[in-house]
């Protein structure tokens, strides 16, 4: 961990980027009841059953020192998703 700080606290080189990447599946709920709003004395309160609404993926590139991001969400994971992605970190 401490070669990787490091490694974040080195200057800016255009020459020898420092390129994140990380992927995630993320699931998609939604309501089954509409949450009660808050009143004056009472937060917000709503119900801890949901309703699933499938499953995506997000692929995340980022270059830290220079302030770069770029998400991508994907209906799937697969093998050829993955590809793609790594194809275009090295591209971009």
């Amino acid at each position: 961990m401490e070669d990787l700080l490091d490694l974040y606290g080195e200057a800016y080189d255009p020459m020898r980027p420092v390129v994140c990447f990380d992927e995630r599946p993320c699931p998609l709920i939604g309501e089954v009841r509409v949450p009660i709003p808050a009143e004056p004395g009472q937060p917000q309160r709503f119900d801890y059953e949901y309703k699933r609404n499938g499953v995506v993926n997000l692929f995340a590139m980022f270059e830290p020192l220079a302030g770069v991001r770029q998400m991508e969400v994907t209906a799937q994971r697969t093998k050829i998703d993955f590809a793609h992605q790594m194809k275009k970190l090295v591209e971009v």
